[in-house]
């Protein structure tokens, strides 16, 4: 479905709106956090946190998504008006010429610094704010420099106290601010347990001293255009420093920036500013990890900056930096649920090189490894377990004469030992049967970048294939991890032979390679993952089938465990289709406090039914024009502040309204217990090609609406949900407005 114009505009009654000749459409005023520094404190600690966004005026609540983290709103301050700025500059010019007429009088000593110092301390007393005053030395600052460049969507400020328990645990959380326009975007914030520090600006020049020897440290910072940010530590001779930063997983896509990322470069100088070592990516992620072996006892700088000296306000920054654990390579990437399994490790800092997983519970799902006997690790690695059969790779199986033999089902753990490796399986298959070949390396966050082919006996190519995109890895712009599948020609032996596209090998260079046969399967995301409504309104959402192995089936949508009164419409992604608009409606009470949701879907596959969660997640833009769907940790619902409705709407019937070319169809939302509005407009949102509302009509329970389906403009066999907003009009000095008031139950329909 495509969005289309609105299109047309009728009373409540039998007679159409005129189109009105100029139109303006209010715009919602939502909460949109750009960034928040610093992003993230250690256990046990209480310190103040800046957020940076749009619309955050009455901010009055912080919500985590974890337990263990508390907040309460500082102060929020606003961007400066030109009303306020023009008012500080009188002020400014008024106690310049009092401060010139002492000198002049011979009542002070002249000195540009003094005189300087003098002038603010006089503008302060006549009652300028500190921090306006300081805003205005910034935006005056920043106005000759050629690279500054305003940014309207991070210019409110919210400071925060926030309080970590010292028991929470330590890991990636999300925050979001509740405001006077709802509850705002949900923005990434970690826990950690070494001791943090917030850089002191300047330090491009002259390093920053602050963290000395108090080494292994968080240092939270901002690079500005243009910016270097430069720290100066002492370290012994043999010490294994590791500094590792977060920048694009703290902001993972930037809407207007390219390549749509902080990319930040690290770089270790010695006392005589001689470079050390250098990092501006770790593999195929763009936060650098930098590691060295100290040469000798004494000090060091490290630098941190943009590869392209790019810079703003939401270019925040953690650097972990000590003799911290960091973890290169694992082997295997997973296991099978319920064993223990050995998994060697490599690295820098490990306490120990051998770990053994037990999975207790019997499900599939991808474990993040957080820490090595109680030792937290600066970078989580994932551990993938699944309920099919796994075995490990077994050289040499370089060559069709040595490959291993393996059956499927099957989930094989290898590695591409050295460069050039190939890594060669044989198996045996009948006629007509499908084969889905599927690797896991890079989604694991491992830098394989792999290639799979498929032979008959005699060496004849029968599939291929490098890169397959995966919706569902949000956080990926390289999809690097390879899949197909093929129907098999005839009985017989294949072999599928797995490589490295760019002929790398080593450790870190693993992988898990599904044989599964044909085993149909989905995922779902939902969005947005914040949704503001108010108490008793309907508002829409967006759910995608990500599909798997040919699946194609319907899938039944529900809420799981919902609070009571919550009632989703819509809720089925037809047979085919990738996603559809739904709609979700609140009871008329509001809600004490935000609480989560959670959707559920289910299909039958293969005569049994499997049911998968529904995970969180917001579309995202990055550099312009590329989007992506980022993963959250929950679906949060808010209730804003004021009431539309005083009942919920329904669909008179469930079934879905089927609509031939050229024909009407009427749809019935029954409206119990409310008044019919004397004027509203009804407008189809983002409606399939061809279908138009023709009139609508109150009847005692409620509305009717008619719609028409456009011959030779609609698309037979297309399903989905209709979803229809309630609009009220409003002129304000001669423009005319047009208001949404609300949306109508999503209404499933059919083209036949």
């Amino acid at each position: 479905m495509k969005p289309r114009p609105w299109h047309i505009l009728l009373g409540f009654g039998l007679f159409p709106v005129a189109m009105p000749h100029v139109w303006g459409q209010a715009v919602p005023r939502i909460a949109e956090i750009g960034y928040v520094c610093p992003a993230g404190g250690c256990q046990g600690t209480t310190f103040q946190v800046v957020v940076g966004g749009q619309f955050l005026n009455g901010s009055t609540d912080v919500l985590f998504s974890g337990k263990g983290l508390q907040g309460t709103v500082v102060k929020y301050s606003p961007p400066l008006t030109q009303k306020q700025m023009n008012e500080i500059r009188e002020k400014l010019e008024e106690a310049r010429e009092r401060l010139q007429t002492e000198i002049k009088n011979g009542n002070r000593p002249a000195g540009q610094a003094g005189f300087q110092i003098a002038i603010r301390k006089i503008v302060l007393e006549m009652g300028v704010r500190q921090e306006d005053l300081s805003a205005f030395d910034e935006f005056r600052r920043n106005r000759n420099d050629p690279k500054y460049q305003p940014n309207p969507q991070m210019g409110e400020l919210v400071t925060l106290q926030v309080t970590i328990d010292p028991a929470t645990n330590p890991g990636k959380y999300e925050l979001r601010l509740w405001t006077a326009s709802g509850l705002s975007n949900p923005v990434r914030f970690f826990v950690g347990q070494y001791p943090e520090y917030l850089e002191m600006e300047p330090n491009d020049r002259l390093a920053d001293i602050g963290i000395q020897d108090s080494l292994p440290c968080v240092v939270n910072g901002q690079i500005l255009p243009g910016d270097v940010d430069r720290f100066r530590f002492k370290a012994r001779k043999g010490y294994q420093l590791v500094a590792a930063v977060r920048a694009r997983q703290l902001i993972p896509y930037l809407a207007d920036a390219v390549p749509g990322w902080f990319q930040g470069v690290l770089t270790l100088y010695d006392a005589d500013g001689k470079e050390i070592a250098y990092s501006d990516d770790f593999r195929f992620d763009p936060d650098p990890v930098l590691v060295c072996q100290i040469p000798k006892d004494g000090h060091y700088i490290l630098e941190m900056k943009d590869a392209i000296y790019r810079g703003r306000e939401d270019f925040v920054y953690r650097l972990t930096l000590g003799e911290i654990p960091l973890v290169t390579s694992i082997f295997p990437l997973g296991g099978h649920a319920g064993d223990a399994t050995i998994v060697e490790l490599t690295g820098w800092n490990l306490p120990t090189d051998r770990l053994i997983w037990e999975s207790n519970a019997m499900e599939s799902q991808v474990h993040a490894i957080t820490q090595l006997n109680d030792v937290p690790l600066c970078n989580p690695v994932s551990f993938a377990v699944d309920t099919r059969p796994n075995c490990l790779e077994k050289e040499p199986n370089n060559c069709p004469e040595e490959a291993q033999q393996v059956e499927f089902p099957q989930i094989l753990n290898g590695r591409m030992d050295y460069s050039g490796d190939w890594d060669i399986f044989r198996f045996q298959c009948r006629s007509g049967e499908i084969l889905n070949a599927e690797i896991m390396a890079r989604r694991l966050g491992w830098p394989l970048d792999s290639i799979l082919k498929l032979t008959d006996a005699s060496g004849q190519l029968l599939g291929t294939n490098d890169d397959h995109e995966d919706p569902g890895a949000g956080l990926l712009t390289h999809h690097a991890d390879s899949r197909f599948s093929v129907t098999i020609p005839k009985d017989g032996f294949y072999y599928l032979f797995v490589g490295d596209t760019q002929k790398k090998g080593g450790p870190a260079y693993g992988y898990r390679l599904y044989l599964n046969g044909h085993e149909p399967d989905f995922a779902l995301r939902v969005v947005p993952s914040t949704l503001n409504v108010r108490a008793g309104e309907t508002i829409p959402i967006t759910v995608y089938a990500l599909r798997k192995n040919g699946f194609q089936g319907d899938i039944r949508l529900t809420l799981e465990n919902p609070p009571p009164k919550f009632m989703l419409s819509g809720g089925r992604i037809p047979a085919g289709t990738d996603k559809v608009r739904l709609t979700l409606t609140i009871p008329p009470t509001p809600l004490e406090k935000p609480c989560r949701i959670s959707l559920v879907g289910q299909s039958e596959v293969n005569g049994r039914t499997i049911s998968r969660q529904a995970i969180p997640a917001d579309d995202r833009m990055q550099a312009f024009f590329y989007r992506h769907l980022v993963p959250a940790d929950a679906l949060v619902v808010a209730t804003m502040p004021g009431r539309r409705f005083r009942g919920p709407m329904r669909l008179a019937e469930q079934q879905p309204v089927k609509f031939s070319a050229g024909k009407t169809a009427d749809v019935q939302i029954a409206m119990a217990g409310r008044p019919i509005p004397n004027q509203i407009q009804l407008v189809l949102n983002e409606p399939p090609d061809g279908i138009t509302i023709q009139k609508m009509t109150p009847i005692p329970t409620g509305v009717a609406i008619q719609f028409h389906a456009e011959p030779h403009k609609v698309q037979s066999g297309l399903k989905g949900n209709l979803i229809v907003d309630a609009f009220t009009e409003r002129t304000t000095q001669g423009r005319n407005q047009r208001i949404q008031i609300g949306t109508l139950p999503a209404i499933p329909f059919e083209i036949e």
